[in-house]
């Protein structure tokens, strides 16, 4: 989105006069003209001269570009007070084109932008309140003026709070800066990626699920802790009761950079086990799942899992009304240089009917042999190497 916080910059500020040698040259009437004839008793539209009304509206349209100014309030939103209406009115001054304190203003229509800059975000917000999709690179070069990351990023979230339902962000710094942004924008999400994100035996992972309850897809590119969690530090498993769920999440990916040199992964994050078994035990509804070169053990947490699947499917055996499986929709599963092992393999084939690929390349549990007889004895794709 080359450009684009320079234009957002430039409608805040009503810089109209320097747009006015390309609106010369390509026709279309100036910003300044639009903008006083908007604020006019009469409409822009009704004004204009030249080209038909239904191309110019059409383009309008494809543009995306709303010029809303408020006009005269009506009597009802005159007399409405402060208070518990306050944030339906604010929603109102949105549509209208108004600010917190009523003054007019040009807003885009877009909902949808990617490719941004966390210093890009506050004329962005001012310009573009609808924004329910959103993709943010942040630099650890940016001149932040003294402000962290996390919290530039959070403020600059700020306007989209509640309303936002798909982020995606880059960052080459620690997951745990960007748990204030989650906190701001995270209660409405229904999807999000975090790519280049370095991790710590202490990151607080279960807090950034904690945050977007309502997630569908979850995709977590990260670089591995790169010092071992000692055994004082690992976190008791215990039984997940208390821990946050995301009983609406389809799609699981967490994947972790590794050297293609190395055999195994460093085992240098156990309490992740813990999260693991939180989201797989609590998201039913998974159909998408991908875990690679994890820093920790994953075959006693799928095991755990298939455990508690079979006390479950006990339990409501005579019930008409049981709830989902853990598991039981899943239709593919990536598991690359993990430590599953094949027996565990077999165990969520016979769980989910729907499953169709398994990849399990470069698990050094499994061996040629193993992955040769159950190829031939499933109709599970299995891929290994």
């Amino acid at each position: 989105m080359e450009g684009l916080t320079q234009a957002c910059c430039l409608i805040q500020h009503r810089r109209f006069d320097q747009t006015e040698e390309f609106t010369d040259r390509e026709g279309v009437p100036r910003l300044g003209e639009v903008w006083r004839h908007r604020q006019g008793t009469d409409s822009w539209g009704e004004k204009r001269e030249g080209a038909a009304a239904g191309e110019e509206e059409e383009e309008e349209e494809e543009e995306g570009t709303l010029w809303s100014g408020y006009g005269s309030e009506s009597e009802e939103d005159a007399s409405r007070d402060e208070g518990p209406n306050c944030s339906l009115n604010q929603t109102e001054n949105k549509k209208r084109g108004r600010d917190s304190s009523g003054d007019e203003r040009l807003l885009l229509l877009l909902k949808d932008v990617k490719g941004l800059s966390c210093d890009s975000l506050d004329s962005l917000s001012r310009a573009c309140p609808n924004i329910y999709s959103i993709s943010v690179n942040v630099d650890d070069f940016e001149n932040t003026g003294g402000r962290s990351q996390g919290s530039l990023l959070a403020a600059g979230l700020q306007t989209w709070s509640g309303q936002l339902r798909s982020l995606s962000v880059h960052y080459p710094g620690p997951l745990a800066d960007l748990l204030p942004a989650l906190q701001v924008a995270g209660s409405s999400l229904v999807s999000l990626t975090l790519e280049g994100v370095k991790t710590s035996p202490h990151t607080p992972l279960l807090e950034v699920i904690e945050t977007c309850p309502r997630l569908r897809d979850l995709l977590i590119s990260a670089e591995p802790p790169t010092t071992p969690q000692g055994a004082a530090d690992e976190e008791d498993q215990g039984d997940g009761q208390d821990l946050p769920q995301l009983p609406n999440l389809c799609s699981l990916t967490l994947n972790f950079s590794y050297e293609h040199s190395q055999m195994k992964p460093v085992m240098s994050w156990m309490s992740l086990k813990r999260v693991l078994k939180c989201l797989l035990t609590g998201s039913p509804l998974l159909e998408k799942l991908s875990l690679v070169s994890l820093p920790c053990p994953l075959d006693c947490v799928l095991e755990d899992v298939l455990h508690v699947l079979d006390v479950d499917q006990y339990l409501f055996a005579e019930s008409t009304n049981s709830p989902p499986m853990p598991l039981g929709r899943v239709q593919r599963i990536d598991l690359p240089r993990t430590d599953v092992k094949m027996l565990t393999v077999r165990g969520l084939m016979q769980r989910s009917q729907r499953l169709k690929y398994v990849d399990v390349s470069c698990c050094w549990r499994i061996s040629q042999l193993e992955w040769l007889n159950c190829e031939t004895s499933s109709k599970v794709q299995v891929v290994w190497s």
